[in-house]
């Protein structure tokens, strides 16, 4: 009879447990994240249907009213009379920004935008300045790039079919065209001003306000003396936990393991409707944490990380993409060798190559960087063909 009333009483708690967590999942899943979450851009709860063109939309009409706010800035300094003072030999940091006229999209002026954040950037910085900053113009048509001519006055522009008339009658695709391009920056920066570290910049490659701080950061780390290149943005939509990322699922389960320990805590404060320690119990919450974590976004749990610039991570890089990219010490000049001797086509674009070539060549090694440290402005492309009506996703 004692050993019956135990066993009904260890079922009975069990049944108590296994009721109070359905609850919890069912409130959690089915009610609280849905209600928080469906606004949220890369949240598996995003109502897309509902919200989606509305956003997109939106997102294209700030992008006009910055764009044509930055081309007023720029105007209104071009009557300004500035001092001459041409880059110096040797920066600590060099940024290049790529850009190439655009045709869709040209009333946005991303590189006007770009420009004047970094320029925001720089005014900030003490003695000695953050960085030197080199635009490199790609445009091949028969029409100038507008935006570039308007920046001429305050930064060195340099212009590669100046440089290689020749280049102009060669037809090459556009993915190899792309990559001689992004060659051609890196090489000229070098040889302008001999840089200690290069930073690469697409000019829709909008830049976070503590950019520098975190560069500073990088570069003081060990993994940077031995880094081919370390990628500075990684598209949002493929930052979830949900990836064949090794190093995200390690992180996915220590945030489940970390997070279900403080539950496991602080849930005896709710009195008696706290389950007890136990294993079975550890493992409902490591899930459980590991569920919500996911499906709200691991996008936003990043963003956390901006609270100080030793808090980003820097993991194993990943294939696409190459918007932002920091090549420490003279890592752009064996970047560029390397991007010489491979051939770009569709399916085989400069990022994916860049990958397999680290992964392959001996002693080199790449890396990324979260969370993003540019934010990717351009819903038009300068190079490819573009949507009638680009989406956010």
């Amino acid at each position: 009879m004692p050993r019956r009333r135990a066993l009904l009483l260890l079922h009975s708690r069990w049944s108590g447990s296994a009721a109070r967590g359905l609850v919890l999942c069912v409130l959690t899943f089915g009610v609280v994240l849905p209600l928080c979450c469906h606004r949220s851009l890369y949240s598996y709860y995003f109502l897309r249907s509902v919200y989606l063109d509305w956003m997109s939309d939106e997102s294209l009409r700030k992008s006009y009213e910055q764009g044509q706010q930055a081309l007023r800035y720029w105007q209104g300094l071009a009557t300004v009379r500035v001092p001459e003072n041409p880059p110096a030999k040797g920066p600590e940091l060099l940024v290049t920004v790529v850009t190439a006229r655009r045709v869709d999209g040209h009333s946005s002026h991303y590189l006007l935008q770009v420009m004047q954040k970094l320029d925001r950037l720089l005014r900030a910085c003490r003695d000695p300045p953050c960085a030197e900053v080199v635009v490199c113009d790609v445009e091949s048509g028969p029409f100038e790039n507008e935006d570039a001519t308007l920046l001429e006055k305050w930064f060195r522009v340099v212009r590669r079919f100046q440089d290689e008339q020749q280049m102009i009658h060669e037809h090459v695709n556009i993915f190899e065209k792309e990559k001689r391009d992004y060659v051609y920056c890196l090489r000229k920066g070098w040889e302008l001003l001999s840089p200690r570290n290069v930073v690469v910049l697409e000019d829709d490659a909008l830049p976070s306000d503590d950019f520098f701080a975190v560069i500073r950061n990088l570069l003081s780390r060990r993994f940077a003396l031995s880094a081919l290149y370390v990628k500075l943005y990684h598209p949002e939509r493929l930052q979830s936990y949900w990836n064949p990322e090794p190093y995200r699922i390690l992180e996915w389960m220590g945030l489940g393991v970390v997070g279900a320990t403080a539950l496991l805590l602080i849930l005896p404060l709710c009195g008696p409707l706290s389950p007890p320690i136990s294993t079975p119990h550890l493992l409902f919450l490591v899930l459980y944490v590991m569920a919500v974590a996911e499906l709200c976004g691991r996008h936003y749990l990043l963003e956390l990380r901006r609270l100080s610039p030793q808090l980003y991570s820097v993991s194993p890089a990943t294939e696409c993409c190459t918007p932002a990219m920091l090549f420490p010490g003279n890592a752009s000049v064996r970047v560029a060798a390397l991007l010489d001797g491979a051939v770009c086509q569709k399916g085989n674009a400069k990022d994916m190559v860049l990958y397999r070539l680290a992964r392959s060549t001996r002693g080199e090694h790449a890396h990324s960087v979260e969370p993003n440290l540019i934010q990717h402005i351009g819903a038009f492309s300068s190079v490819r063909a573009n949507p009638w009506h680009p989406r956010l996703l």
